[in-house]
Order: structure tokens, then C-alpha cells, then sequence
């Protein structure tokens, strides 16, 4: 990797800004392969120096990949005058790294979210080309049939214009109110709630439970999250056949990619 300026390898974990890396440089703070830097402007590749901070190896990352088991109330966007966000969960070190998240859920929609900086996958991942698969636990008000499966895998045309794709809808309990998982691969605003509804069976709870190859892990209690593994991360980029060099996207860019999936289809290392 190309070597990168101290004060932009040390900023980047979160923990720091340029300022105050400078600051560090100056007490004799940083060291790089045991040796004290001599300035916030001295280069050095980060997948290769030890760079320490206070004697502490710096645990550098050059994307970073987070799983949040998402609770209902809070908006999937990186800052919203509306209300609470899903960055808001995260610590200040992680949430100074520039993530956002891979697509959306809807503010009472809950289960797995992830965020990340690393703009070249995500947008992979969201892209209906790929057709990365999307699953949901979901319970309705009033009783899933057949009928209701059948519509599903035929793909619907709703009353406001909006054509479905094929889907499935895995029955799992009927009576009263039911249960399903329901597996999209594409994303429109608030489809699974307009499908079920036009089918007469209105969304009660839903939950997402799967990306792609990536289940929700279940030791993450709603509201809780952790950095995805290596494997997990390259699990993603396999299965999005990724072989270009990640692009990052700016906010205005990452912003683009959340407004596309809301109204159309769709590791740490």
C-alpha cells in the first residue's frame, strides 16, 4: 500500500483528530518501528510499520465493516433532523470513520444493518445486478395461504404502479395473525409492507435476518453491534464477484446510494 501522512493513518481509527495527533507527535507520543516519529507529516505504510501511540500498537483498519442487530426507532441515514440515527449506536471512535449504511431499513423495521466506508462493495452489494438476496422474518394480521406464496413467486403489480419482481414467501405459522420469511432480491421503498398489504395482510413486525451469505448473529442484542470478521468480509466480496479495487465514495456519494435503494430495485481487514 501507498504510505500515507501520520496524522491521516491516526485520524483515521477515530480516536484522534489531526490536531491532536500533532500534539502527540510533538510529546514524542507516536512512535513507527520503535522509533519517535518526528513529524505529523512523516510517511509511512500503514499495512506494514508499527505505528504505536503511548507505547499502544495502532489497531488500523483500512475499511471498516460493522454488523448492528438494529432496534426499531432510528432512521438508517448518517444524519437526520428527524430523529435519533443508526450511528447514533455506535461509539464516537466508529462513528468519526466516515461509515453509512448499506441500504435501509425502515425506522420500525429492525435486524440486521450494516455500515461501513468502504463505498465500492456497498454498492455492489446493493446493486440489483448482482442480485444479492435479502431475508425477513415477518408477522401479519390475518391468515398467509398458498394464494399468498403463489403471488409472490409470480411477482405483483400494485395499485399505486409499483411492480414487484418474483419473491418468496416462506409460510411458517397461519392462523389469526402469521408468520413468514420473506427473501427479496431487490429493495423498493417499503415493499414487503406494500406487497402484504395489498394481499390484505398488514406488516405487524419485521425483521431482517439475512444479506447475501451474512446472518444476523444472534448473540447481537437488538441495538448492539460488532466489527465483521475477515472471513465474513471476504465472504461479501465473493459474493459479489468484486475484482476491481474498492472505490471509497464521499458522504454526497454514499447519500446517492441510500436515496437509489429507497426508490428503486434492489471486515475488518
Amino acid at each position: 500500500m501507498a504510505a500515507q501522512r501520520l496524522d491521516k493513518i491516526i485520524a483515521s481509527t477515530g480516536r484522534w483528530s489531526r490536531r491532536e495527533v500533532k500534539d502527540l507527535v510533538r510529546q514524542g507520543r507516536v512512535t513507527v518501528d520503535g522509533v519517535p516519529a518526528r513529524s505529523a507529516e512523516e510517511k509511512a505504510d500503514p499495512e506494514q510499520a508499527v505505528i504505536a501511540v503511548n507505547g499502544e500498537k495502532l489497531n488500523w483498519r483500512r475499511y471498516t465493516w460493522v454488523m448492528l442487530n438494529k432496534p426499531a426507532g432510528y432512521l438508517s441515514a448518517t444524519e437526520d433532523g428527524r430523529g435519533a440515527t443508526v450511528l447514533d449506536l455506535l461509539p464516537q471512535d466508529l462513528q468519526r470513520q466516515g461509515l453509512f449504511p448499506v441500504g435501509r431499513l425502515d425506522k420500525d423495521t429492525e435486524g440486521l444493518l450494516l455500515l461501513t466506508n468502504e463505498g465500492g462493495l456497498a454498492h455492489e452489494l446493493l446493486s440489483p445486478k448482482k442480485h444479492v438476496d435479502k431475508e425477513y422474518y415477518v408477522r401479519v394480521t390475518g391468515r398467509l395461504t398458498e394464494a399468498d406464496s403463489a403471488a409472490f413467486a409470480e411477482g405483483l403489480h400494485l395499485d399505486d404502479g409499483l411492480i414487484c419482481q418474483p419473491a418468496e414467501l416462506r409460510i411458517l405459522t397461519a392462523g389469526e395473525e402469521s408468520e413468514a420469511r420473506v427473501i427479496l432480491r431487490e429493495g423498493k421503498f417499503h415493499q414487503i409492507k406494500r406487497m402484504l398489504a395489498y394481499l390484505g395482510k398488514p406488516v405487524l413486525n419485521l425483521e431482517r435476518v439475512r444479506m447475501g451469505n451474512l446472518l444476523l448473529d444472534p448473540a447481537l442484542e437488538r441495538g448492539a453491534y460488532r466489527l465483521l470478521t475477515k472471513e465474513e468480509w471476504q465472504a461479501l466480496a465473493k459474493l459479489t464477484e468484486e475484482t476491481r479495487k474498492p472505490r471509497n465514495f464521499n458522504k454526497k456519494e454514499s447519500d446517492f446510494l441510500l436515496k437509489k435503494e429507497k426508490t428503486s430495485c434492489n471486515p475488518t481487514k
